[in-house]
């Protein structure tokens, strides 16, 4: 190396010595939490380092095991501040000393081995003059550990916390990430760039300003930390496909060195079969099962993220589209890795339980007695039925006794209950997984509660399809009711007209009268029987002259005593309406104010303008109503005070006077009589009056 250069690296590195012993010095007097304590070593290792550098460069004897060991034990403090700061250091279920995580265990061997190694002299960077493959190769992976250490701080911090880390997350990632640069470097050229080497003294020194930034914050490093299990396995796959390729890309090289004249061609085969096989495990199913089981089993004091598993849960079942039951399988076999299986849910009757889905397996024909020794043991013990277990040791089932048509199922492996209050209301049978799964309490109460939250909306969709048929009855109920009230009327008009028969049949004028209130019924009734028979009940509006539709209104109810009586003060007002529809309202609501009126007393109609609407005015002179009455029964649907009645003719003519925009107004008083007025929105458009109107029947004593 330059004799410069040497002089340069040897202040450099002094100077990173001296940066990280003014910030690692307060840290001996302050209070001594636990990442103080790690701080203040990680720092006392990196003066260390610095030193053991500085003194090396200063004297030309560059890789010794003097700096080899300072950087070594530089790294593994830094590594071990991360992981206090990452925190989950113990498992109560591990075996390791003091019950240490089995990958922090792992970790510390690694170090020490690679400890021994430099004292053994087989630590060296340079070898025989030029870098060793396997030195470097080690070096690159101890710096793509700490960045992944890193990463993982950082991304399972709150937003709150990533404030108070951030800092120190960049500068010692930053040290990390410039080692990774150097020794990829020399990985590559097989030589140390002396420059980039001198250079990396100040490098770190410039990350201290940074990482004391973040000291200042350091109340907020000691919170609680949710650590992703997301992140950890994207960081496990990451750190696996490095450490790969770095070892497929070794043997590359000595492919080409031993190779001879194929050496090229044979390195260049090599790679990429080894990349095409790198992307064959990572797009693996098993591969993925596999990594996740052993990361929740090593790292982790649980089996489940339960916040993500939870959302994953939800969205699948959530997703749109009418196969709820695949989605449902689904759901319950992503949590133990299952790639397929089939429902049974309870059938209408709840005497048997029907196979009513299946997802990536094959769908089973056969249904279960739902009072079958298999129903009732599911349904009394409300236990996850492995079938394994059963098969080895069948007597902690107890009374179970599996169905026949179970053994025709390929890969069975657990039957998860559905249970809705108590009661068995379907069941999931899952196919095996992916990885082996061990079933604890965990799983088993994880797989109960799915069953359940499963069977729920299950529930719901069945609840919600049996509410729309149950709606479609009720709108063909409703229909029916409308149009026996429209014939009670009729029939009341028959009726009428079959008891003055006698008396005026001789009376050629009531014959005419009577000739044509028969017509007019049977049309009457040939219209409802059109509007039974379409699918769509529609009808378009119309401009009609208001006068005529009352007029015949009022002529329909002349042989009723009190007889209506008729004013008319404004005859051109027009509204849009069906005239039919419109005809059977004015008509119901004067039957009604002739039937509330005795003999002796009086019912008026007026037909009058008012601003922009028409209004008819039915006034009569009988009991009248509450206030109460009026607001809580007279537009309730089904209830009447009459004893014939059957409550829907004021409701359904407010209804439709609300359709076209109008509004049904009551006043009335106990004892002194009732107003109704329908207020209708006048048809701007003057248009000639409709030549195919039905004429008004003539009845006796017309007002």
């Amino acid at each position: 190396m330059d004799v410069s250069l040497t002089s340069i690296a040897a202040y450099s590195y002094a100077l990173v010595a001296a940066c990280f012993l003014v910030l690692g010095a307060p840290l001996a007097v302050r209070q001594r939490r636990r990442h103080d304590v790690a701080l203040g070593l990680a720092c006392l290792s990196s003066v260390l380092w610095g030193v053991a550098l500085a003194w090396e460069a200063a004297y030309g004897n560059v890789w010794s095991p003097l700096a080899d060991g300072a950087e070594l034990l530089r790294n593994a403090a830094w590594s071990v501040f991360l992981l206090v700061l990452h925190g989950h250091f113990t498992d109560p279920a591990s075996r390791m000393p003091l019950r240490l995580q089995p990958a922090l265990v792992l970790g510390g061997l690694v170090y020490l081995v690679c400890l021994a190694a430099v004292f053994g002299g087989h630590w060296s960077l340079v070898q025989e003059g030029r870098p060793g493959a396997l030195p470097i190769a080690l070096r690159v992976a101890m710096a793509v550990s700490g960045m992944l250490l890193v990463e993982l701080v950082y991304r399972n911090r709150t937003l709150h916390e990533r404030w108070a880390v951030k800092f120190a997350c960049i500068g010692i990632g930053a040290m990390f990430a410039y080692d990774f640069y150097l020794y990829s470097h020399t990985l590559l050229f097989r030589s140390v760039d002396a420059e980039i080497w001198a250079a990396r003294g100040l490098v770190n020194a410039l990350t201290v300003p940074l990482i004391a930034i973040s000291l200042g914050r350091s109340k907020l490093w000691s919170s609680p930390l949710a650590v992703s299990r997301r992140a950890m396995f994207h960081s496990a796959t990451l750190f696996g496909s490095a450490l790969y390729l770095l070892a497929m890309g070794s043997a590359g090289y000595y492919l080409r060195y031993f190779g001879g004249s194929w050496g090229t061609v044979m390195q260049v085969t090599f790679l990429f079969a080894a990349v095409i096989l790198l992307a064959g495990v990572l797009f693996s199913g098993s591969f993925r099962a596999r990594l996740k089981v052993f990361i929740s089993k090593h790292f982790y004091r649980y089996n489940y993220d339960y916040r993500e598993e939870w959302m994953r849960f939800t969205r699948t079942l959530s997703k749109p589209g009418p196969d709820l039951g695949e989605r449902a399988i689904e759901a319950v076999a992503a949590l133990v890795e299952s790639p397929g299986g089939a429902l049974w849910q309870r059938a209408e009757g709840g005497a048997r339980f029907e196979p009513v889905a299946s997802w990536q397996g094959p769908a089973l024909a056969a249904s279960e007695p739902a009072d079958s020794a298999f129903c009732q043991f599911l349904e009394t013990s409300q236990w996850v039925v492995d079938l394994h277990e059963y098969a080895d040791h069948p007597e902690k089932y107890e009374t179970l006794v599996l169905p026949a048509w179970l053994a025709g199922y390929p890969r069975a492996w657990l039957i998860v209950p559905l249970i809705l209050h108590g009661r068995l209301f379907g069941f999931v049978l899952l196919q095996n997984p992916r990885s082996p799964v061990k079933l604890n309490w965990e799983v088993i109460d994880v797989l109960e509660i799915a069953g359940s939250q499963a069977a729920s909306q299950l529930a719901q969709q069945d609840a919600a399809n049996a509410l729309m048929v149950a709606r479609q009855f009720e709108s063909f109920n409703r229909m029916s009711t409308f149009v026996v009230h429209d014939l009670k009327n009729l029939v009341l008009q028959l009726s009428l007209m079959n008891a003055n028969a006698a008396k005026h049949k001789d009376n050629p004028e009531f014959q005419a009268d009577m000739l044509e209130t028969v017509d007019y019924s049977v049309q009457k009734m040939k219209i409802m029987l059109q509007k039974l028979s379409r699918t769509d009940n529609a009808e378009q509006p119309l401009a009609l002259a208001l006068d005529q539709v009352v007029t015949q209104a009022v002529a329909l109810k002349a042989a009723f005593e009190p007889r209506p009586q008729l004013l008319v003060e404004d005859p051109a007002l027009r509204v849009l309406a069906d005239r039919e529809r419109l005809e059977r309202v004015v008509g119901h609501l004067i039957q009604n104010a002739i039937e509330a009126t005795p003999r002796t007393g009086k019912v008026a109609i007026r037909l009058l303008r008012k601003g922009h609407s028409a209004v008819v005015e039915i006034a009569d002179t009988g009991e009248g109503m509450s206030e109460e009455f009026i607001r809580e029964r007279l537009f309730k649907p089904f209830d009447s005070t009459k004893s014939a009645g059957m409550g829907i003719g004021v409701f359904e003519s407010r209804e439709y006077i609300h359709e076209l925009g109008g509004s049904l107004e009551v006043s009335s008083t106990p004892g002194a009589g009732t107003t109704f007025r329908v207020l209708l929105p006048l048809h701007q458009q003057e248009t000639p009056a409709d030549g195919g109107m039905q004429r008004a029947p003539r009845a006796q004593g017309a007002a």
